[in-house]
This record gives C-alpha cells, structure tokens and sequence, in this order.
C-alpha cells in the first residue's frame, strides 16, 4: 500500500525481506528463518511489528503513518513523529544507554526505525497494575530526567549544541496534541471529554475550579515557553519497561518518545509522578493500603534519583561560574514545583480526557468511581498548593496528603 504521503505501509509479508535489505541490521536476525512476524503495537499513534528467528533472536520494527492509529485516516497527523522518536531516542541513549532502548536502524524514506526487542521487559504500566512492586525503578526514571536535564540543557551544552536540538525539535504538531488534550480540553471541553454518569458532576466541579484552572493556565503557558532541555515529551508508566533482576538493579529501558520537543524539564517529571498517584488510586480502590503508600512514595523517589543525577553530572564538568551549590539547590527545587503541577494536569487528563488509562478504567465502576473522584481531588489540591491558597507548603508531605485524599473517597 502507498500512502498519500508517496511511501509504503509496512507489511507482515515484508518483514524479513526489509531487514535483510538494511545493511545496519546484517547477522542480527536469521531473515531466512523467521519463526514469528506479529503486529504488537497497542499504542495510540503507531504500527510495531516483531520479527524472530530460531535462534531465539528478535528485533522490532516500528512504522509512522500520516494518521493516528487508534482512529485511522479521519485523523490525520504527520509521519515526521517517528524521525523525532528515532532522534530523541538516539541522543538520550548516548547520555544513558542503560536506561534508553537502542535504536538499530532507521529509514526516513518510509517514516520506518528498527529496535533492540525488550520482550524480557514488562511494560512499567502493566508490571504495576499486576501488582508488582520493583525497588529502584522510580529512581531511574528520575536519574533518566536528570540526565536530560542536564546534557541537552544549557547546564551542559554549549549555545551551538542547544541551538541544534532547537532548530530540529519543533515538534509543532504533537506538541499541539499536548496543548489540547493536557491543559486547555480538561477544562474547557469541545466534545471529546468522557466520565462514568456517577463523576459527571466530579468533572464538572473540577472544570469549573477557577484555582484548578489557573494552575492548567500557568502550566500551559510555561509548556509552550520554557525551551529548557529536550524533553521526553510523554514519559508516562506506559512508555517505560522494566526487569527485575533477583541479584542486581532493576533493568529499566525508557521508550516511545515520539513527543519529545524542547520543553520543561518538570513536564517529564510530573507526567511520571502523575501515573504513580493514579496506580495509588487504583490500589486504593482495590482495598490495598501498603501497596498504595508504596506507589505514593515513588513521586518522592522519582525526585531524589532526579536531583542525585543533576548533581552527579554538573560535579563532573567545568559549570558556569555563577551556577554554583546555591543555584543548583534552587534550581532543583524549581523544577520539583514544576513537576508537581504538571502532574496535576497529567493526571487529571487521564479521568476527564479523551484517552484514559487502564490502570482505573480496568476497575470495576463501583470502585472506579471513587479512584477517579479521588485522582481529581488530587489534582485540585496540587493546585492549592501551586497558584491557590496553601503556596509554601512542604513538598515532601505532599505524597502522604495525596493518599489521604484517595482513601478518603473509599
């Protein structure tokens, strides 16, 4: 099949006959004895396919199509998404190869870039809906952020690097996604807002929420000017996978960053946390207290891991003059109140939004009605706390606060 963008759709009869035409790939994979070629995306946006052979080798092939995947061509959206995902991929996986998944190969041509198969990884978001409760994930995925934080930032890079990733990651179409879905539709709906009957009035006091609405506000407005570091763009527990390992760290590879542009460094951060307060929700909801003070407390281990890799970075290179202990402390700090109100918005979204999360809409409605109205709250708290009436509080008491409000909707 061509598309109307003059390139072909890949195919599961094409598979091996594409790898073996892309001299990258050579001696990874046995394309003359392939025992699966399978269609495995279950993303929003995009085609993956995985290929193996009988040596128990795989790789992945993932594919862009000028429409979004969940809708087909009544929504149309430019293939220039996997060029971007490759890119950022690429360069944050130099910063961290231990916690980026590889890129192999990628052919622009046809929008098309091939991966390490992590089939031995869980998929962070399912790994925790399955209740499992892996130490030092959350940590990573800080220590990810810092890294990027600092290395594709003006903390690390000189004025030519920086103005590289300016000039190539205008990511204007998927950022507009951002702007719509995450900030301006959760309060202002034009149709494409859904809730169970019994939150429709829960969503409704929380559209109306003049202190929540100017948290969404201020949010957006600093997502659209804060060019701070080339972010990730949709770090959620769904674009992360994760191994435990019995006798070592846990292998924690992060993924699909077709949103990455340059952004707020916070904006990574809280997109995270948000989707650990959701799981506490849903844990909540399921009647189980430790695990959900667990999840909770994550938000606090993303922030740590965060700021320890900061650090780490900025000790080993000659900073600026002027950025020194003070300016970090405050700098780190900053970005901590940055990531908690664009968790607000992250998690908010995922109730009142056009596209949910299995981690509460897998619960049965008698239960998920409490889980949504207390992930709302949450939001609307973390808006206090921002732009309302409480600003000054201690940020480290805010996890334990959170789980209150949960429980209290149970």
């Amino acid at each position: 099949m061509v598309s109307t963008y003059g390139y072909e759709a890949m195919s599961l009869e094409e598979l091996g006959s594409y790898i073996a035409s892309r001299p990258q790939l050579a001696g990874l994979i046995d394309t003359d004895n392939l025992t699966v070629t399978e269609e495995i995306g279950d993303g929003n946006l995009n085609f993956v396919y995985r290929a193996g052979d009988n040596q128990g080798r795989s790789l992945i092939v993932k594919q862009a199509l000028p429409f979004v995947r969940m809708t087909g061509e009544g929504w149309p959206m430019t293939p220039e998404r996997a060029r971007f995902e490759a890119s950022s991929l690429k360069i944050h996986g130099n910063l961290v190869p231990d916690l980026v998944v590889r890129v192999l190969d990628e052919n622009m041509d046809r929008y098309i870039f091939v991966m390490e198969d992590l089939a031995d990884h869980t998929v962070l978001r399912k790994s925790l809906n399955a209740d499992e409760s892996i130490a030092g994930v959350a940590a990573k995925i800080g220590a990810y952020v810092g890294a990027l934080a600092v290395d594709t930032s003006p903390l690390g890079v000189n004025r030519e690097v920086f103005g590289t990733y300016q000039a190539d990651f205008v990511n204007s179409e998927l950022s507009t996604i951002t702007d719509d879905l995450v900030f301006t539709e959760p309060i202002h709906d034009i149709g494409r807002n859904s809730t169970l009957d019994a939150n429709k009035a829960d969503a409704a006091d929380f559209a109306a929420d003049p202190v929540m609405k100017r948290l969404n506000a201020k949010a957006k407005w600093d997502f659209l000017t804060r060019k701070e570091a080339l972010i990730h763009g949709d770090l959620h527990t769904g674009s992360v996978m994760v191994r435990a390992d019995a006798d070592a760290e846990p292998s924690v590879k992060v993924f699909d960053s077709e949103f990455a542009c340059l952004g707020p460094v916070g904006f990574d951060l809280g997109a995270i946390m948000a989707n650990y307060v959701i799981a506490a929700a849903r844990a909540v909801a399921l009647e189980q207290p430790d695990r959900a003070q667990w999840l909770v407390e994550q938000c606090q281990e993303v922030l740590d891991g965060f700021d320890a890799e900061v650090k780490r970075r900025i000790a080993a290179q000659d900073p600026d003059p002027l950025w020194d202990t003070e300016f970090i402390t405050r700098h780190l700090h900053q970005r901590h109140i940055d990531a908690w109100m664009f968790s607000a918005c992250k998690m908010s979204r995922r109730v009142v939004g056009a596209a949910k999360t299995a981690d509460l809409t897998t619960l049965d409605p008698a239960v998920r009605e409490g889980a949504d109205r207390g992930v709302l709250l949450c939001a609307r708290q973390i808006a206090q706390w921002t732009v309302g009436e409480e600003t000054g509080d201690d940020l480290s008491t805010r996890p334990a606060r959170l789980l209150e409000i949960l429980a209290s909707q149970h």
